[in-house]
């Protein structure tokens, strides 16, 4: 294996003014990137999810959250796939969002920094990697966040990719999801620490993350694992969710993860397209589509029923107790699917 060829790298690009759909101008937009592989080889853009980062591969200290997946030798093969992440637009990890310096202040945006939606996540990655050199891709893949990013990516740009990959996503944001993301964000509104988003609201963020990892897995993993089992007269589970959501706070962004929330709300890719059924016909490009067993936000019967819809479409239903963080374990159950499809000679329909 030549290393040189696979040396993972981390950096940015600046994009600069950004104008989002909302209609504010972002003045200077940077994008936080990683990137491995050979240059000049078949590229996979890979999309994040809610919480995640452009680290998909990371490091041997600090693995990255698709480390499992990407790699040499691993599903997405970075011996024969030049991988390109970025931290989206709105993050907190290099890329421009609420925490980063408005220049006209002098300050943070914080609460100020303008709405932002998946489409313009997308359009800030395309611009960026145009700056990059970049000008087609064999596939984008992700899931959740990343997975209603693809399918922006596939609608906004259908000539850049041959491929899309979308994990554990659906076309249209759930109602059940948005009641979920709304005890989320209330939680961080009200910490009396808020201050009008001008400060970093600790406990709120905290027990927004509680409210999400509770979603993100399934009643029988929490049996599973937890069995009501207590540690000095404290439930384990009660300590798991203490200790995922502190972990969160030292890392993420209150204002970050508000504005990604509200994106995430307000994902529909049938938005000035005559409805998601209608949108759902324009993905000509072959489209691997996997559900996860007990998702409680992205029904699997909702997944499969819109890659029905699609005209070129390859559909798996994955079994597993992780719910919807199944597309962040289990890889040996799934991973598979993606290097052959990857490596498949399917081409679109005309």
């Amino acid at each position: 294996m030549n290393n040189t060829a696979t040396r993972t790298q981390t950096g940015s690009i600046s994009i600069g003014p950004f104008q989002t759909e909302s209609g504010k101008t972002i003045a200077d937009v940077t994008m936080a990137y990683e990137r491995s592989g050979p240059a000049g080889a078949p590229v996979v853009i890979v999309c994040h999810a809610l919480t995640g980062n452009h680290l998909a591969i990371g490091t041997e200290a600090n693995p990255g959250w698709w480390r499992g997946l990407i790699g040499s030798d691993k599903p997405i093969d970075t011996d024969h796939y030049q991988v390109l992440t970025f931290n989206v637009l709105g993050g907190c990890d290099g890329s421009t969002g609420p925490a980063s310096t408005n220049p006209e202040t002098g300050s943070a945006y914080a609460c100020g920094f303008p709405p932002i939606t998946i489409r313009d996540m997308v359009h800030a990655q395309h611009r960026a990697l145009k700056k990059l050199g970049i000008t087609e891709a064999e596939a984008v893949i992700g899931g959740s966040l990343g997975g209603m990013q693809v399918l922006e990516w596939g609608l906004l740009y259908p000539e850049f990719m041959e491929k899309l990959i979308v994990l554990a996503a659906t076309p249209v944001f759930s109602d059940y999801g948005i009641a979920f993301n709304h005890i989320a964000s209330t939680a961080i509104r009200q910490d009396p620490n808020w201050q009008s988003g001008n400060y970093h609201a600790v406990n709120g963020l905290m027990v927004a993350r509680m409210v999400g990892m509770v979603t993100y897995r399934s009643p029988a993993l929490f049996k599973a694992r937890f069995n009501r089992k207590q540690t000095d007269d404290t439930f384990d589970v009660s300590s798991y969710l203490d200790y995922q959501g502190k972990k969160l706070t030292s890392r993420f962004d209150p204002n970050s993860y508000l504005a990604l929330l509200e994106a995430m709300n307000h994902h529909n890719i049938g938005n000035g397209r005559g409805g998601w059924k209608q949108a759902a016909k324009q993905l000509r490009q072959p489209t691997l589509v996997l559900s996860f067993d007990k998702d409680l936000i992205y029904e699997p019967a909702v997944i499969q029923t819109f890659s029905k819809e699609l005209p070129c479409s390859f559909y798996h239903h994955i079994q597993t107790d992780f719910g919807h963080d199944g597309f962040l374990t289990e890889f040996d159950k799934w991973g598979a699917l993606i290097s052959s499809f990857l490596k498949s000679h399917t081409v679109a329909i005309n």
